[in-house]
């Protein structure tokens, strides 16, 4: 059974890097896409982002300039870093496990970060 959880601060300020961790356990990140997601108050899901098993990501181009997924494949983490944080970043964060059909198979329970002085 694969499982992720998220992990990191709850709480940033303007202007500050949103860090957030994504601990992979039952699987290796050496596989498959792991990606990010968020769902601001009263919005549906967006997506963030994708880190392959190569390594290689890809981003919303929106969200792009901004953001930065890595790895630690030794811990088999995956992380997500959103520069410049601003209210409009306020959301709740999954990580979650992409196959490679379009589908998303199992999710972090989610963790809410909202961003304010």
């Amino acid at each position: 059974q694969v499982q992720l959880q998220e992990s990191g601060p709850g709480l940033v300020k303007p202007s500050q890097t949103l860090s957030l961790t994504c601990t992979v356990s039952g699987g290796s990140i050496t596989t498959n896409y792991w990606s990010w997601i968020r769902q601001p108050p009263g919005k549906g899901l967006e997506w963030l982002g994708v880190i392959a098993y190569s390594g290689t990501t890809a981003y919303s181009p929106s969200l792009k300039s901004r953001t930065l997924i890595s790895r630690d494949t030794f811990r088999n983490q995956f992380t997500l870093q959103l520069s410049s944080a601003t209210p409009e970043d306020t959301a709740v964060y999954y990580c979650a496990r992409l196959l490679t059909g379009g589908l998303y198979d199992y999710w972090g329970q989610g963790t809410q970060v909202t961003v304010s002085s």
